[in-house]
């Protein structure tokens, strides 16, 4: 009987494991068939370095490079802006409050997990927009050369990237930093270290590789967003200056999916190509990096 089960278990993860492994192979095919139509139509130079997007217009322009650098840079910003706190966040849940207090906060930094993108939208309309708005008021008052946003700009979507990314990066380093062997800490401790020494002498890098996942992770969720940072992003194609708005990859497919056709759409599908390759290109460079931390270890 046991046999028999092993059996039908093993023949279920065969199963599983085939499944996975073919949607992801699915999933490429199907990007790359819809993606390089337009890219061998258009060019890749003139599509992936030009910097005019207007596919409606009498002489058409299928440039998306502002489009992507605007996804680099605010992903990049929101990491650098978010990682530092969620970091800082875990290390305070797993090594420095008290368990009553942990037990309120843990949940609090979870819930924000399961929150629709469409609020954390609204939240930024709501706060972060005025304030941009005002400080954009006072910075380019009376420069006719700066066309005002409202307050939809780069740096609210920036901010609203850091908010949501807080949750995963929390979560996952926090699971990390208590994986930790308590006897690092304690042969610390028997050194003299003091407790926020062995944290980032110790803890944190016997942790590492759990923390790069949860970044990768991180910058994942930030650059495949898509509605929250259409509600305060302005979506204009424009340089990724702190205060133009701008569009990204991910509003480009949305904002102009549902009355493209022809090239449009093909141009597109080549769009979603490229934010593909960004998340292949994310989990080589995870992979990579664990591999490494782990032979260092």
């Amino acid at each position: 009987m046991n046999n028999k089960s092993e059996r039908i278990m093993a023949a279920v993860f065969f199963v599983c494991g085939i499944t996975a492994i073919a949607a992801v192979f699915a999933i490429c095919v199907y990007m790359i068939s819809s993606g390089v139509p337009a890219l061998a139509k258009i060019g890749v130079i003139d599509m992936l370095f030009g910097t005019k997007w207007a596919p409606t217009a009498s002489e058409p322009g299928f440039g998306i490079l502002y489009i992507i650098l605007t996804s680099i840079v605010g992903t990049l910003l929101a990491i650098i802006i978010g990682v530092p706190i969620a970091l800082l966040t875990a290390v305070f849940l797993a090594e420095i409050a008290p368990k009553g207090l942990s037990r309120v906060v843990k949940p609090a930094v979870e819930l924000l997990a399961g929150i629709p993108s469409v609020v954390y939208g609204l939240l930024g309309i709501l706060i972060i927009k005025p304030i941009m708005y005002r400080i954009e008021t006072m910075i380019y008052a009376g420069d006719p050369s700066h066309q005002m946003t409202g307050g939809a700009n780069l740096i609210s979507a920036v901010f609203v990237l850091a908010v949501m990314i807080l949750p995963t990066v929390v979560n996952v380093s926090e699971t990390a930093i208590r994986a930790v062997p308590q006897h690092l800490r304690n042969s610390s401790y028997a050194l003299g270290a003091t407790k926020i020494t062995t944290v980032f002498k110790v803890t944190i890098p016997a942790a590492k590789s759990g923390i790069i996942t949860s970044i990768v992770l991180g910058v994942g969720r930030a650059i495949g967003e898509a509605m929250a940072i259409t509600m305060v992003a302005g979506n204009v194609v424009n340089l990724p200056m702190p205060f133009n708005s701008v569009r990204f990859l991910t509003t480009g497919i949305v904002s102009e999916m549902s009355y493209s056709s022809g090239l449009h759409r093909q141009a597109l599908f080549t769009i979603g190509l490229v934010l593909f390759v960004f998340i292949m290109v994310i989990n080589i460079i995870l992979n990579t990096t664990l591999k490494k931390a782990g032979e260092d270890e």
